[in-house]
């Protein structure tokens, strides 16, 4: 065993410095699409980087090896539950269940009150599909349509839409990032989700107040036909009725039980499978492709649903890009990323790196409320810098993972500060994916809608603040 020198400061640097190098120039050549490629190999090729620089400090492959495994294993739950959702969604798209809260949230909507109920409308359809971006670029651009007509600013009603789909995206156990943050901190998902609530809960109702008061002093008359060919289009294809929650409801209930999530979601990946077949009789046949054989076209559409990409064809544009599944198919690429970039996470870790960064942040950290200050100011510059929400989750994640629980906060303390600050500042950003890709499909520019997506602006103050004011900050018991 040779004697291992500590990192200084710049050598730590230089990998993160390459990784913001290669993760800028993906976004120029690729843009949205970096996150399902590009960007793995940059992280790889900066862990290979981070490797070679780790010679010169005494380690060894085998060494190396060790922690990219550790980290890995560190994240396999989190990658299970991913697969897992990917089986739950497919299931509860055929099974009418997720086109149903689509459906019922969209009847909340009214010109009186249409920035409120378009902020409400986001976040239920971003809640049921675990995805913003699936939020804007359907029920997203009908909105922005729909806003136009009442002669709304287009910013507001791009802020509305944003505020939104991010609350829902940061509370959806279906989402990405959400799944991310917890096994990035070290704990469980559902966990995560309820202490998130905390700080949530608040961001998302100064928004919404905002938005009421805002949308009573706005002309009322609006043409909502955008919003009736959209419900058209789904009970035309699905038996929509009220029965259909019975699916999610119960998946509620185990996890108020707190039964573990992997079961749990696979009891509603189940059950949503039952669901369709009893009231989506229908569409088996179209997606299976077998019509002479009951039994075997039942198995293989729900099957089908489970493992690999699933649509619906209504006739409206908007109405089938809401209406598809990836299955467990379409989390391969968030899974990829995330192994590489525990990969990356792993050498940094391991070969003292990232403690050596985290180091000098922690100096100027004295209290919890700076800590998590910190924290958060890490991620927004993480979201600035490299361009992308995972590694603003994923880096400070790692990095200060150790020292919450060496101050004796619990994990969950740190996961929530990952989502208040990396997961709904990216879209401020006109240079990262999430910024880029919502501007384009919105049609609204990011410094256009920015000043007006008051839940993404609130939610890492509120984090900061309730850190500082000691409220419900959850401490590791001995």
């Amino acid at each position: 065993m040779t004697e291992k020198k500590e990192p200084s400061l710049l050598l730590s640097l230089l990998p993160v410095f390459l990784l913001i190098l290669l993760l800028a120039a993906n976004v120029v050549l690729y843009g949205g699409d970096s996150s399902y490629g590009p960007n793995q190999i940059a992280l790889l090729l900066t862990a290979a980087f981070a490797g070679v620089l780790s010679l010169k400090l005494g380690y060894t492959w085998p060494e190396l090896e060790k922690a990219i495994v550790k980290s890995i294993s560190s994240a396999m739950a989190a990658i299970l539950i991913l697969l897992m959702i990917g089986s739950l969604s497919g299931t509860w798209l055929i099974s009418g269940i997720v086109p149903a809260m689509i459906y019922y949230g969209l009847e909340i909507l009214n010109p009186t009150i249409f920035l409120f109920a378009a902020c409400i409308v986001s976040a239920v359809v971003s809640v049921a599909t675990g995805s913003s971006w699936s939020t804007a670029a359907t029920v997203g651009i009908a909105l922005v349509g729909i806003g136009k007509a009442m002669g709304i600013h287009d910013g507001v009603v791009a802020g509305a839409i944003i505020s939104g789909a991010y609350f829902g995206d940061k509370m959806s156990p279906l989402s990405d990032t959400t799944n991310l943050a917890p096994a990035m901190a070290g704990t469980d998902l559902f966990t995560h989700i309820r202490y998130m609530t905390l700080t949530t809960g608040p961001s998302i109702i100064i928004a919404l107040i905002i938005f009421l008061i805002w949308g009573f002093t706005s002309d009322n008359s609006a043409e909502m036909g955008e919003v009736s060919q959209v419900q058209a289009a789904i009970s035309e294809k699905f038996n929509i009725n009220l029965a259909l929650f019975l699916v999610p409801a119960v998946v509620i209930f185990l996890i108020i039980k707190k039964m573990p999530a992997l079961p749990a979601l696979l009891i509603g990946t189940l059950l949503g499978g039952v669901f369709a077949l009893i009231f989506q009789p229908q569409l088996i046949d179209s997606i299976s492709g077998i019509s002479n054989n009951t039994l075997r076209s039942s198995y293989a559409a729900v099957l089908q649903a489970m493992f690999t990409e699933v649509s619906v064809t209504t006739g409206s544009a908007i109405v089938d890009e809401l209406l598809s599944s990836g299955g467990m198919y379409g989390m391969l690429s968030t899974v990829w990323l995330i192994l590489t970039a525990m990969v990356f996470g792993g050498v940094m870790e391991g070969t003292g790196m990232l403690k050596r960064m985290a180091t000098e942040i922690i100096k100027l950290a004295h209290s919890t409320g700076s800590l998590v200050a910190s924290t958060a100011a890490t991620c927004i510059t993480f979201n600035i810098t490299a361009s992308d929400q995972y590694i603003a989750i994923v880096v400070p994640g790692r990095m200060f993972s150790n020292t919450f629980r060496e101050r004796g906060l619990a994990p969950e303390n740190l996961s929530r500060t990952l989502e208040d600050s990396g997961t709904v500042t990216s879209v401020l950003i006109p240079w990262n994916t999430c910024g880029a890709y919502q501007s384009s499909v919105l049609g609204v520019a990011t410094f256009t809608y920015l000043p007006y997506c008051f839940f993404n602006i609130l939610s890492p103050f509120m984090t900061i603040l309730f850190a500082y004011l000691n409220i419900k900050i959850r401490r590791l018991s001995k």
